[in-house]
């Protein structure tokens, strides 16, 4: 029987962009379904009823929730292409530390970028550049964070560079500038389809971030 998957997900989410990435770096073809985070659906409410929120993705019936946990079940069940964690136990080690980095680290300090001023807003910049040059340290002189190939914290952190644009014409600051090997880094995850495909605009995602400002009064 073939598998039936299905992704609930939202356009701009960078959560929802790595399991898209997960998907496309195996191959698995699946049903997008586009929510409205304003008013979930029936469907993601059942699916997700801990939560409430994407990404969820649905394989034969069943959900799995949380992004980096549904990467991490792509990459169990379908095995035979391109391989996300490494074997070797200390290394998926390292790589479920990173990528729990990113988590709780880049997410947070960059809300801050477009949804403070003055003092928080030059203290969210400090702290995300900080952010950006220990993932550095830990990139070394390697092509991607999991080696010579794509790997479980390249899929972690690749969706936040189309937020990159926003980041930097609300902070007015250059990220390239400051961490270059970040961008240097970036670019290449770029050439390959299943990044290039799955991230969105830059110019859409700032877009939706002047109306997120608004929302939040801000602007």
């Amino acid at each position: 029987m073939a598998d039936e998957v299905t992704l609930l997900d939202f356009w701009a989410s960078p959560f929802g962009i790595r399991v898209r990435i997960a998907l496309a770096e195996k191959g698995v073809k699946y049903e997008y379904s586009e929510q409205n985070l304003r008013d979930k659906s029936a469907l993601l409410l059942k699916m997700n009823p801990v939560y409430k929120r994407i990404p969820t993705l649905i394989h034969n019936g069943r959900s799995v929730c949380e992004s980096l946990i549904i990467v991490q079940y792509v990459d169990d069940v379908w095995k035979g292409k391109a391989p996300l964690l490494p074997s070797d136990p200390y290394q998926r080690a390292q790589s479920r530390f990173w990528a729990d980095f990113i988590d709780k680290k880049v997410f947070e300090i960059t809300k801050k970028i477009w949804t403070t001023k003055g003092e928080e807003l030059e203290g969210a910049k400090k702290d995300f550049i900080e952010c950006l040059k220990l993932l550095e340290g830990e990139l070394g002189d390697k092509p991607y964070f999991g080696g010579e190939n794509l790997g479980y914290v390249d899929v972690a952190f690749v969706p936040f560079y189309c937020w990159f644009d926003a980041y930097e014409t609300c902070g007015n600051f250059s990220i390239e500038a400051e961490c270059p090997k970040i961008i240097a880094w970036a670019k290449r995850c770029m050439q390959k389809e299943s990044v290039s495909k799955s991230l969105e605009n830059p110019k859409q995602v700032y877009e939706f971030v002047l109306e997120l400002r608004k929302r939040f009064g801000v602007d």
